[in-house]
């Protein structure tokens, strides 16, 4: 197979989608979240055509609002669902071993012994750590990438994590998971290296209503409405899914993050895993970042009614989280030092559960009334295994000519851009050519794309609000370049 430019940029855009409206590929994909590019990096890869739909941006709904965490699922042994563990487990070693190494780095998680963590709830961790360090080995992933957990005494916590409670300090138990980059850049990056295999990416196109062998879209940039036809049709686009198909029924679960500078937690190493009061299978993750910010997560509450756009994070959700972190500090942090909040839509499938919290994350692929597929629910880490199974079920079910899936042995795409170029306001580190290459690469389109997908500047709004008029003008010269 030929491997094409990965670039996807407007005039990339405008070619594909006039040859879309013309042409019968062999999958159509609805959805540009980390679960639609997967799939369409899946069918690509196999040597089928692919066209993929998103009626926004890369990673515009819940793909950008994870804890940006490819990890093994030590919630879920906690509940017992070792078959979602273990899949993560698997998914995780393909993707820091060989998928995205470039992309994800090791990360220390401490449990602290704090009089506010029970001994239970010490105990129950310590041995889900252990056995998540067995599904590590058992999927093949060395020491050298995820080191063994282990305890650690009270002088080497606070080494680690300078913030943390001293009173009755007893040490804790030190594991290590995976930790990305950034989840909308593994986003683009998937979406990039889909259409370098020859994929079609298409933002800013909504699909209207769904059949068997297409679907009717609409150019959101320009009104114009058109049919798109295909061998098969893919429902990736998760907690939106019932919009398309009113026989899917989806129950959200918001998960909320909040952003705290890494200076007022005294500037720890590691992240911190702190228990739900109470609960040993629940917990608040403090996760240090690369730029120098802290994100605190998450909640896990059901969101009924109509599916916004973007999820908007709660005051009491955010005082949750606070709090929870709170406890196992020395100096407790105020609402006025969180310095951004988001919020994310968890694509459950509805079980009938007392508690979104209850249901589990493992990935539905089916065939719907009307002749197309749907994958749902899954998580982050599996999208690559939701994605293969949501092509396999096509293939078999379509005919298509194609082989198994080649995706646990493709490496993704590096990001290139020049390093030489000065911020484009001072204190942050976005760079001319952070812009350029996002408009020229990686599809962005606005400046709200480049500083809320493909860079993370807009986590905090006060930063955002300070770049925006230089990256306005640098995306509309370089989009005039690309014309």
């Amino acid at each position: 197979m030929s491997i094409a430019s990965p670039d996807l940029n407007a005039a990339r855009r405008a070619a594909d989608l006039e040859r879309s409206a013309s042409e019968i590929v062999d999958v159509l994909v609805v959805g540009g979240g980390i679960t639609g590019v997967g799939v369409a990096l899946d069918a690509a890869s196999r040597g089928l055509s692919v066209t993929l739909l998103e009626a926004h941006d890369l990673a515009y709904g819940t793909s950008r609002f994870s804890s940006k965490l490819v990890h093994g699922g030590l919630r879920y042994l906690a509940t017992g669902d070792v078959a979602t563990a273990r899949e993560s487990a698997v998914e995780r070693h393909l993707l820091m071993t060989v998928i995205a190494p470039h992309l994800i780095r090791p990360l220390g998680q401490l449990l602290p012994f704090v009089p506010e963590v029970s001994l239970r709830q010490r105990g129950t961790g310590a041995i889900g750590m252990a056995l998540g360090d067995l599904l590590r080995m058992r999927a093949g992933t060395s020491r050298r990438t995820l080191p063994a957990p282990r305890p650690v005494s009270a002088r080497h916590a606070t080494r680690l994590a300078p913030g943390l409670v001293t009173r009755g300090l007893r040490g804790g138990m030190l594991s290590f998971d995976g930790q990305l980059v950034d989840d909308a850049r593994l986003v683009a990056t998937v979406a990039r290296t889909a259409a370098a295999h020859g994929a079609r990416i298409l933002t800013r196109v909504r699909a209207r209503s769904l059949r068997a062998d297409g679907a009717s879209a609409e150019d959101a940039l320009t009104g114009t409405r058109f049919d798109l036809r295909a061998r098969s049709v893919i429902n990736a686009t998760g907690a939106w899914a019932g919009t398309l198909d009113a026989g899917i029924t989806i129950r959200p679960s918001r998960g909320t993050h909040i952003v705290l500078d890494v200076a007022d937690l005294g500037h720890p190493s590691v992240a911190l895993t702190v228990p739900h009061e109470g609960s040993i299978s629940r917990f608040v993750f403090a996760l240090p970042q690369p730029d120098g910010r802290m994100i605190v997560g998450l909640t896990d509450e059901d969101a009924p009614g109509a599916v916004p756009d973007v999820a908007a994070p709660t005051e009491p959700e955010i005082a949750f989280l606070l709090d929870n972190l709170n406890r196992v500090l020395e100096r407790p942090l105020t609402r006025e030092q969180v310095r951004g909040a988001f919020a994310g839509l968890r694509p459950l499938i509805d079980t009938g559960a007392a508690s979104t919290a209850d249901i589990s994350r493992r990935h539905l692929v089916t065939e719907s009334d009307g002749g197309y597929f749907h994958v749902l629910g899954g998580k982050l880490t599996t999208y690559r295994r939701m994605a293969e199974d949501a092509v396999d079920l096509a293939v078999s079910e379509r005919g298509l000519e194609a082989g198994s899936s080649r995706t646990a042995g493709i490496r993704l795409v590096d990001r290139r851009i020049p390093s030489a170029s000065a911020p484009l306001v001072h204190g942050l580190p976005l760079t001319r050519d952070d812009v350029v290459f996002a408009v020229r690469s990686e599809g962005a389109l606005t400046a709200s794309d480049v500083l809320d997908r493909r860079t993370r500047v807009g986590l905090v709004d006060a930063d955002r609000e300070r770049c925006v008029p230089a990256v306005e003008t640098v995306v509309a010269e370089t989009l005039a370049e690309l014309v």
